[in-house]
């Protein structure tokens, strides 16, 4: 069953997520769209393989958008997420054992790194996708508790600008939650995945030192490649 690829902004939430064929072409329409540091972490993660042959989620927090890619690195879906409310990159210590009337509105970051993501359950019973469970930061549906925050107006926004709302978790649109993250992520004998959130005060190379180092010759990509160019060499010869 075809996933979606959904792209829409201003519209009702339920279009966010309308399914669309996953075409390779279609995936590079949206990820044309996407920032550079998307596209160079992308570029990264499949290069190496980095996730390990799990489904994985780029995350960009300046733009509001989140990504999605199935196991071999082909973009499933793309939509606006809401995020926290507090601009950063880290988690306060200790914030997940916290109730949640006691955590201040500058501590309520989106934290940013490489999570090791599993499908799970909150406090009142609802499935998510805990991205760091320690700090009970979590990709789930957006629900409209406070009808005073407007969420589902500010997901269909074109701008950013108030995406920022929630204490930290990751709010997607209900169907996208439904019929694109969660079934990757909850499917198979090991379910989970992999989710980059992308920094906004550290440079991005910093933040997945890993990836962006050069790999020592010998070893890893770095021997891959020089094979390569071995065979290139060869064939030019022949």
């Amino acid at each position: 069953m075809a996933l979606a690829l959904a792209v829409g902004l201003g519209v009702p939430l339920a279009a966010l997520a309308a399914p669309l064929p996953p075409h390779d072409s279609e995936a590079q329409r949206v990820l044309a769209k996407a920032s550079p540091a998307v596209r160079a972490l992308d570029a990264r993660v499949r290069e190496r393989s980095d996730n390990g042959g799990r489904p994985f989620a780029i995350l960009d927090k300046a733009q509001a958008r989140l990504y999605v890619y199935d196991p071999n690195g082909r973009l499933q879906g793309a939509a606006p997420v809401l995020l926290g409310l507090a601009r950063g990159d880290d988690s306060v210590p200790g914030i997940g054992e916290r109730p949640i009337a006691k955590v201040r509105p500058f501590e309520r970051t989106t934290p940013a790194g490489r999570f090791d993501a599993k499908p799970g359950r909150n406090a009142n019973g609802e499935d998510v996708v805990w991205v760091d469970y320690d700090a009970a930061v979590s990709m789930h549906r957006m629900r409209a508790i406070d009808p005073t925050e407007h969420r589902p107006q500010r997901l269909a926004t074109p701008s950013p600008a108030d995406n920022r709302i929630s204490f930290g978790c990751i709010n997607l649109p209900p169907a996208f939650f439904d019929h694109v993250l969660r079934p990757l992520f909850t499917r198979g004998g090991q379910p989970g995945g992999v989710v980059y959130v992308l920094p906004e005060t550290r440079p991005l190379q910093a933040q997945f030192a890993a990836l962006f180092e050069t790999p020592r010759a010998g070893s890893g990509a770095a021997a891959i490649d020089a094979r390569s160019a071995a065979r290139l060499q060869l064939a030019r010869r022949s």
